[in-house]
This record gives structure tokens, sequence and C-alpha cells, in this order.
């Protein structure tokens, strides 16, 4: 038998444990996101936690691993030779799909990625077949294909996500308007039962999703069925007397539990059940090897002949296999990095405070929310007021101090009561939805029940709903986008496989390893990103002279940023270098929206300033003001010199250069004092630099008249006038604009050490 059969089978294996890492760091973190958001329980405990449930669901895996063998195609239509080819196009795909996904931070599918992997390869070697008989048409693919099972998981998909929402909304609501968000003082007697409740649904998933199926269930099952309601109220009634004896006695919320023991139940349930995900393909692989070296030596069938018909019988999953498989996805848990930016996502989509948003609203999240607030009138014109201001009162936060943005990301994303529902509601699905015997994704089922809940809470308000939806279509189109890249790419790889399998499966691999080290090295780069020297940062301070300090970094670093800039956008010209004039673009782009984001914290810096400091507010917003026309001003310059160079219009006269060139210098000068005067603090500094004002103005001044003169005698391009007149006028502007924010400073700083002078006299 050809050896590159074997060679295959090594490269599955090793592909396989790539499948479990990349996997894991997606699908693994969502039934985590509940624990860590919360931040009832240290990140070592919660990760402790998880790792036994995973590990402990690795181990009694069930008998998902069928689907990875007969679930998607049928078997007995295939050769071992073409099975292969299969197995190695899914396995490249599989991998590549969820990496992308992983550096993206999108949580997506496994099991919707595995499966139309398979439906994919499937298909496209099902039609290679088909095109290469003289007996068989397009009509015979579903001998081929079992597309009930795709149907099932497509209709999945769209129920697990309206469902789930659905239900994790109502609630949640419901949760909200019984303890409301001062649940402290209504914890002792609700919180037992309905930590109670919550645990004893917890446990009753445990039991019938986690272990449901696998070899031990067999030993417990005559016990279960027939009594599940008896054992039901029993668990109940017990969970509850738990659940007051633990506050009782340690003084602690029983909710702390229920994280804990949720966090468990679904990591159990992952485990168990997608672990086929990861290595349901190489297991398959290895025994149709076997099978088919068995036949090889008895009986010489070569593996184009070779039926895989054996594939149809029940074969278990080697339990030492499922051992290693469990300690790889725990280690992958607790040290891929991955999976913390795929938790960072949905953390930040359900977040009750404001935060940094990830993604920018579009024209469906901004009709979605513009319908919901419609139809929130709507009701509300309905509903009695009473009713309504009860209803709002449960709602209502407790008040606390004003955090800015970056602060707030140290805060909970949410309390205990929206923790605990996101676990048990998930929990009571996808125990219904498996005895029902229904496809149901974790995955989609834990995301979608967390921005139900955070939805219900009120935690997508007017301020931050159309980022909030946007970021939730984004995932589900990843969702739906995992499942059609899934199926071309796998069929397009097993196309190439099935064309040359010696030349094309070593190029492909190759080209695996490459596209996940770069995407590896790329994700390593933008985590270990530490914040610029030069960028800038919000203003905490709560008084005067704290606003008048933390303020000078950034006007330095903004003049700095801006010499800079403007530098190069004369350099650029000078030489008409594109490269150099298209990266000073970017540049300034980063600086506006530093500028920018400074502004969008005003709301917080204002709250957050004492009673007798409330005037620095108004200082800080005019220097906000003048630092962004600062930066209008280098866009506009930034932007015109590149359009001209791009457009390959006429390089500019050697005396226009001459001229820019020497007011790029004094500017040179004139921005490195006052980098200086900032950086060292010695505020006297810009009185000096304010009385050279007129004497830059006026340099500006006459190169604009020399230009004219030119212009009516000697100029024959309207390009070069235009480009060069622009400069000039925004070089003024700039000017202005800096020399504004520099008088404000000043004066703001002789406001500020004019009483403490004052108090210093009346000592001696």
């Amino acid at each position: 038998m050809d050896n590159i059969y074997l060679l295959m089978l090594i490269a599955i294996t090793i592909l396989a444990v790539v499948d479990i890492v990349v996997g894991v760091s997606n699908d693994a973190i969502n039934f985590l996101n509940s624990a860590i958001g919360s931040k009832v329980l240290s990140l070592r405990t919660i990760m402790i936690v998880a790792s036994l449930g995973i590990f402990i669901g690795a181990v009694f895996s069930s008998g998902m691993m069928e689907v990875a063998r007969k679930g998607i195609f049928v078997p007995a239509m295939f050769s071992f030779e073409e099975i292969m080819y299969i197995f190695m196009a899914v396995m490249i795909t599989d991998i590549l799909l969820l990496d992308f996904f992983n550096t993206l931070g999108l949580p997506t599918s496994t099991t919707v990625s595995i499966v139309f992997n398979l439906l994919g390869a499937a298909v496209v070697m099902s039609l290679i077949k088909i095109s290469a008989s003289d007996s068989q048409t397009l009509v015979d693919l579903g001998s081929y294909i079992n597309t009930k099972k795709a149907v099932e998981i497509i209709s999945g998909i769209i129920m697990s996500v309206f469902i789930a929402f659905t239900v994790g909304a109502l609630v949640q609501w419901v949760s909200r308007l019984i303890f409301t968000f001062q649940y402290e003082t209504k914890k002792k007697y609700f919180g037992v039962i309905f930590g109670g409740i919550s645990l004893a649904t917890i446990l009753y998933f445990i039991l019938l999703k986690g272990l449901k199926g696998t070899p031990y269930y067999k030993n417990i099952a005559n016990f279960l069925d027939g009594n599940e309601l008896y054992i039901g109220i029993g668990s109940l009634l017990v969970c509850v007397l738990f659940s007051y004896v633990f506050q009782l006695i340690t003084k602690k919320s029983v909710l702390l539990v229920v994280i804990a023991v949720g966090t468990f139940g679904l990591a159990l349930a992952f485990a168990g059940n997608d672990l086929v995900n990861f290595i349901g393909v190489p297991m398959a692989a290895f025994h149709s090897y076997e099978a088919m070296q068995h036949a090889f030596l008895t009986s010489g069938t070569l593996p184009a002949d070779f039926s895989m018909s054996v594939l149809e019988s029940k074969v278990p999953a080697e339990p030492m296999l499922l051992f290693i498989s469990g300690g790889i996805m725990v280690l992958t848990l607790w040290f891929s990095k991955k999976a913390k930016t795929v938790a960072e996502t949905e953390i930040s989509l359900s977040t009750q405070g404001d935060t940094h948003e990830k993604f920018e609203p579009n024209m469906l999240s901004r009709g979605i929310v513009r319908g919901s607030t419609a139809l929130s009138n709507y009701f509300g014109a309905i509903v009695p007021n009473s009713i309504q201001e009860k209803i709002d009162r449960s709602f209502e936060k407790p008040k606390a101090k004003a955090l800015t943005k970056s602060q707030s990301k140290d805060l909970p994303a949410f309390d205990m009561i929206r923790a605990s529902v996101n676990l048990m509601v998930a929990g009571v699905l996808i125990a219904i939805a498996t005895s029902m015997k229904l496809p149901l994704s974790t995955t989609y089922v834990t995301f979608m029940v967390a921005m139900g809940t955070s939805f219900a809470d009120r935690a997508w308000g007017r301020e931050s709903a159309v980022y909030r939806v946007a970021g939730v279509l984004n995932v589900i189109g990843g969702w739906f986008g995992t499942a059609i890249g899934a199926f071309f790419a796998a069929g397009t790889v097993v196309f190439l496989v099935n064309w040359n399998p010696k030349v094309m499966t070593p190029i492909l691999l190759l080209l695996t390893a490459i596209l996940l080290v770069r995407n590896y090295l790329s994700h390593k780069e933008s985590s270990n990103k530490t914040i610029a020297e030069d960028s800038l940062t919000d203003s905490e301070s709560s008084s005067v002279q704290g606003v008048i300090h933390e303020s000078a970094k950034n006007i330095a670093n903004v003049v700095k940023r801006g010499n800079k800039i403007y530098s190069n956008a004369i350099n650029g010209l000078a030489k008409q270098d594109i490269t150099l004039l298209k990266k000073n673009k970017k540049q300034v782009v980063k600086l506006t929206d530093e500028v920018d984001s400074l502004r969008d914290n005003i709301f917080y810096f204002i709250k957050n300033l004492d009673e007798s400091s409330v005037n620095a507010s108004g200082f800080y917003i005019n220097i906000l003001g003048y630092l962004q026309d600062m930066t209008q001003s280098l866009e506009y310059i930034s932007k015109v010199s590149y359009k001209h160079i791009n457009n390959n219009h006429k390089k500019l006269k050697f005396s226009q250069i001459k001229e820019l060139k020497e007011i790029d210098e004094r500017f040179e000068l004139f921005f490195n004092n006052t980098q200086q005067a900032f950086n060292s603090r010695s505020f006297e500094q810009i009185g000096v630099i304010l009385g050279r004002k007129k004497e830059i103005m006026e340099l500006v001044s006459s190169k604009i008249i020399k230009q004219i003169e030119r212009t009516r005698t000697e100029e024959s391009s309207p390009k070069n006038t235009t480009l060069y007149f622009n400069i000039l006028s925004e070089t003024k502007d700039l000017l202005n604009a800096t020399m504004n924010l520099l008088e404000e400073y000043h004066n703001a700083h002789d406001a500020s050490v004019e009483p403490a002078k004052l108090s210093n006299t009346a000592d001696e």
C-alpha cells in the first residue's frame, strides 16, 4: 500500500492536536464569560472549575463520534482513497477557519464548522465521482450525502438564535423585576429560592446533557428513566435547603455556588459533546486506515477499490485518546491568548456600563434600534404610567461615582443575578434540546442567552444600542459565514488533493502552517501592543492644577506628532514620495481619532471634578477644541499633498519647495520650543513663544503674497497654485489654533497659581 496514506494519517493526527487548540480557543471560552464578567470568583478559581468540567467531560465523552463517520455522508459510497482525501481537506479547512475567527475575536461554532467542512468535501468528492460515471447524474447526489442532517443543522442555528435570545431576555426581565439592582436587601429570602431553582436546573442539566450518552450513563439510566419528576422535585427541595444553610453559615450569597456549578456544567457538556468536532475525523481516519491495511495484507485490496462501509459500524472511543485530548483542551484553556480575545467580545457586548465599543454601527443595527424604540414607545402608551414607574424603579441602578471608560473596564461587566440567569437558562435550553434530540450548538445558546439577558437588563441603552446590536449582527453573520466558508473551502481543498495528492497535500500542509504562524504572530503583536509613548490619555484629575499638568502631556504629544506630520507632508511633496505621504495620512487619522476619543470622555471628566474645580471643565473643553482644530488642519494638509502626488500632477516649483521648507524649519523650531515647554512644565516659556506669533504669521503671509505675484506673471499650473495656497492657508489656521491653545493654557496657569502666591505672601 502506498506510503502516502500513512503520511496523511500522521498529518491528520498532528492537525487534530492543532484543531483542539484552535477549537477550544474559540468555543470553550463561551461558558466562562458569565463567571469572568461577574468577577465574583477569582480567575484562578474559574479556570480550575472549568478545567475539571472539561477534563471529566472529555474522558466521559459520548458516542457523538459517529457524526464524523457516517452522520453527513454515506461511507459505503466512497473508497478508502476518497475518504482519506475528504478527511485531509476537512482538517485543513477546519483549522484555518477556526483560527481565522479566533484572530478576529469572534465566537463561532465548532459543530457547524466540522459539519459543513464534511458536507462540502463530501459533496465535491461525490460530484467528482458522478462526473466520472456514465450512469450517474446529479440526481444521484442524494445517495452519497445525508441531506437530512444538513437541514437539521441549519434549522438548529436559526432556532437556537431566536429561542435562546427570547428566553434569556424574558427570564432576566422577570428576575430583575423581583430582585432589582438593589438585590442585597432581598437575597436573604428570594436569593435562597432563586439559588435553589438555579442549582436544581443546572444539576439536572449536568445529569441529562453532561452524562447522557457516556459509557457510564447506563449504570444510572434505570434509576433516572421514568422518575424525572420526582428527582426534579427532590433536587429542588435539597438545593433550596442547601442555599439557606450556605447563606446562613458563610454569610455569602449562594449565587457564588450557582455560578461555579453552572460553569462546571457547561464545561462538562462542551467537552463531552464537542470533542467530536476536534478528534472525530482523526479517529475515523485511523479506523479507516486499520481496516484498509488489514484488507490489503489479507486479500491485496487496493485503496481505490476498498469500500468504507466499515465506518457504518459503531466503534467506541479509545479511553487513552480521550484522556490525552482532555489534557490538551485544559492546557489550551489556560494558556491560549486568543481565547481571551474571544471572551472580550461577548463580555464587551453584554457589559452593564459604558465601555470601549468594539463594533461600528451599520445601517441594519440603526434600523433595528429605531424600530425597537418605536415599538417601546407604542407599548409605553398602552401600559398605565403607575405600572411603568414601578417597573422602572426595579431597573434603577445604584448611583456611583462617574468613571472614565478606561476605569470602568476594571469593574464587573454585570452582577451575580445576570450571571446566574445566563448559566441557568443556557443549561435548561441545552437539556431540553437534548431530550428532544434537536441539533443545538452550545456556542449559539450561551452567546444568545447572554445577549438576551443584557438586552432585558437595559444594558443596551440609547448610548450603546447601535454598537451592541451591530456586534451581535457581526457575530451571527459570522456563524452563517462559517457554514458557507467551510462548505466551499473544504470542497476546494478536496478537489485540489484529488487532482494530485502527492503534490498538493504537502503544499496545502505547508500553506496551513504558514497561515497559522502568521496569524499567531499577528495576534501576538496586537495583544502585546503597548500604549505608544506619545499617545494621548484621558484626564482623570479632579482639580484645576491636576488637569493643567495632565493636559500638558497631551499637548506636548500632539505638538510632537503634529510637527512630524507637517514635516512629512512637505518632504513628501518635495521628493514626490507617495509612500511617505500615504503613511502620513494614516498617522494623522490616528491622531485625530485619539483627540476625538478625548472629547468623547468629556462627560466622565466633568462628573469626576471636585465642586471647587468646576472651572477646569471650561479650560479642558477649550483645550480639546484647539487640539481638534490643529488635527483638522494637519489632516487637510496631508490629504491634499497625497492627492496631488497620487494624481501625478506637476511637481511644485523649486522656489515653492524652498519656501515651504523655510516655513517648515521655522515651524519645527516653534513646535520644538512648545513641546519642550510642556514636557518640562516650564510654563513661563509659553509667554516667550506667544511673543513670536506675529513673526511666524508674517512669514507665512509673505509666501502667500509671493505666490500671488508668481500666479499673475509666471505660474502656468492651476493645480500647483491651488495646492500651494491650500497648504499656506491651512498652515495659518494651524498656527492660529496652536497659538490660541497656548494663550488658553497661559491664562489658565496664571490664574491657578495666583491664589497660591497670594496665600504664601499672606503667610510671610
